[in-house]
């Protein structure tokens, strides 16, 4: 498959990142043209537009880590809801599309609600972000202020905590021991399947 860009059509290869010059007018328009595809994704900073499509790896650890917090919150016995794939949005500064995010906390502010105000609901609790073709980058979720993110990188889990104006690494704020978690999970289910990869962690938490 080539890459093409057209007003008619967008078509990006797998595994390809394209970043483009560009307003947010242009962005929005992208956004409509690609309507309700998931492929590619499209992501907006201030003077820069850029599309990637994804490889099958990207789709597959989203699931695995999606489950993985899905799990360990149903044991925690949290409230909780959970979207993906969606679209955060704030005018003239920012356009992403997290793998997957939950509000686990502020769980109330989006129960039954079909559309979220990017500058006036609460963000996220937690964001999962996968990276497999150096696509993502922390600082994307600073004007949202995600209080954590997960970044998947080189098959390792890296903990984002927002801190003032920044993102440290740290632990995460709902499942201390996650990342070793994780890990395992990735082992698993290279191994063997994402099934048994969730079955093993059921077991674990028992």
């Amino acid at each position: 498959m080539n890459t093409v860009i057209t007003p008619e059509k967008i078509e990006l290869p797998p595994g390809a990142v394209l970043k483009l010059l560009g307003n947010w007018q242009e962005y929005q328009r992208m956004v409509l043209q690609l309507g309700d595809r998931s492929i590619p994704r499209i992501k907006y900073r201030p003077g820069e537009i850029l599309l990637m499509a994804p490889l099958p790896e990207h789709g597959r650890d989203a699931s695995l880590l999606s489950l993985v917090a899905i799990t360990l919150l149903d044991y925690l016995n949290c409230k909780y809801d959970s979207f993906t794939p969606i679209t955060m949005s704030l005018p003239e500064i920012s356009g992403i599309e997290p793998d997957y995010c939950f509000y686990i906390e502020n769980w109330r502010a989006v129960v039954g609600k079909n559309r979220i105000d990017w500058e006036n609901d609460p963000p996220p609790d937690l964001v999962i972000e996968i990276d497999v073709t150096s696509y993502s980058d922390i600082n994307d979720y600073l004007p949202y202020k995600v209080p954590e993110v997960w970044l998947l990188k080189n098959k390792h889990l890296l903990v984002y905590k927002f801190a003032v104006e920044s993102y440290v690494l740290g632990e995460s704020s709902y499942f201390p021991n996650v990342r070793e978690i994780v890990q395992q999970c990735l082992q698993i289910a290279n191994e063997q399947t994402t099934s048994e990869a969730i079955r093993w962690l059921r077991n674990f938490l028992q």
